[in-house]
């Protein structure tokens, strides 16, 4: 009779197969469907085209030059591989920029959560103080100059005079329609066992065993969408850039922090900002492991550059920050040996597939306005 172990691990059985069995599949994971797509603002090709134009064009920013592609690049795998997102020309950003791929299954947007939908989470980066720094008004009335926006409004919404909610309207069915569901993960998931290599499923026994990262990272998005300090290091760039610092501290200040935090904090609260709530101090979503081959770095703050280091962050069990008293109890070594990581990083790359890539789409101009007669 040939061997066969299992693995319990809160409560999902992994299988160790013997050779010829059938391959294991993780109860807790599986492959990506469909994005759900609210009946608010329903999918339409012409939608989904002017939210694309939208995406490109810097006329939804408040200085003109910050449209969403500048920290969502998709050559840099719908974000920026750079620890922090960029701001507008003379700041920065504070957090770091995440990928718009597969972003319509969140149910909520932000490394806190802030934004229940793609539509507000358009919007507050469109308005946000250091990103888009725009106003609805002064963007609507940029939009009502545009022939070719009049026209597309009026096709696409019934619109008189464009509308700056159906603008974000727009933004968020063109990123409902940037999925990727056909990674080797997917395709192992859906019958295919030859989707994955050998070393590929090892990892991915792993996962879902001994490095027990299923237990946030789990369902088809990877991601429990649960909050968790996992003793990320602060930024480093608040140690030396005045610019920065300068950004921290407006934020700090924005979000209602106590006066004591303000002079004090040198780490980024997190969830504590919405919640006003201590054990919350350092807590972050958990991101989706997916198309992450393209999103480096890592974290809310890019402080780790690869996803090799992001298995030894795990594996040392974490690090400490300004928050440690918060640290989240799944957190602890986890004892791989140096095979195991790399078969547990084989895996984690298993969760992109190709390069999503398009064609930019031509920004319409302005109509000229009327000279003005001495």
């Amino acid at each position: 009779m040939k061997k066969q172990t299992t693995a319990i691990v809160l409560g999902l059985a992994v299988m160790a197969a013997p050779l010829g069995a059938e391959m294991p599949r993780p109860e807790g994971l599986a492959a990506l469907g469909d994005v759900p797509v609210p009946g608010s603002n329903p999918q339409t090709d012409a939608k989904v085209e002017l939210g694309k134009i939208l995406f490109f064009d810097p006329i939804l920013s408040g200085n003109y030059n910050m449209p969403c592609s500048a920290c969502h690049l998709p050559d840099a795998g719908w974000a920026i591989q750079a620890p922090i997102s960029f701001g507008y020309p003379g700041t920065t950003h504070w957090r770091n920029s995440q990928t718009i791929v597969n972003s319509g299954h969140y149910k909520k947007l932000f490394w806190a959560g802030a934004s229940g939908s793609l539509e507000h989470q358009a919007r507050s980066a469109a308005r946000g103080g250091v990103a888009g720094n725009g106003e609805d008004d002064m963007m609507e009335s940029r939009l009502a100059f545009v022939p070719e926006y009049r026209e597309r409004f009026a096709d696409v919404f019934g619109d008189d005079w464009p509308n700056i909610r159906h603008a974000y309207d727009a933004i968020a069915a063109f990123e409902r329609s940037i999925n990727q569901t056909d990674t080797p993960f997917d395709l192992y998931m859906n019958g295919d066992d030859a989707a994955l290599s050998e070393q590929q499923v090892r990892g991915l026994e792993l996962f879902a065993g001994k490095a027990n990262c299923i237990s946030c990272h789990n369902g088809p998005l990877l991601s429990d969408e649960k909050y968790y300090n996992t003793g990320v290091p602060p930024y480093s760039g608040w140690e030396d850039d005045e610019i920065a610092q300068i950004t921290f501290r407006f934020e700090i200040f924005a979000k209602g922090a106590t006066e004591e935090m303000y002079r004090e904090i040198k780490d980024d609260p997190g969830l504590y900002f919405r919640t006003k709530e201590k054990a919350d101090k350092g807590k972050f979503r958990t991101p989706s492991l997916r198309y992450t081959k393209y999103t480096y770095p890592y974290m809310h703050n890019g402080m780790i550059e690869t996803l090799a280091d992001v298995v030894d962050f795990y594996n040392d069990g974490g690090g400490l920050n300004d928050f440690a008293d918060n640290k989240s109890a799944q957190i602890r070594p986890l004892n791989l040996s140096d095979g195991e990581k790399a078969d547990l990083v084989a895996f984690l790359e298993s969760l992109s597939g190709d390069e999503i890539l398009i064609d930019e789409p031509d920004i319409p101009d302005m109509q000229p306005l009327p000279a003005v007669a001495n």
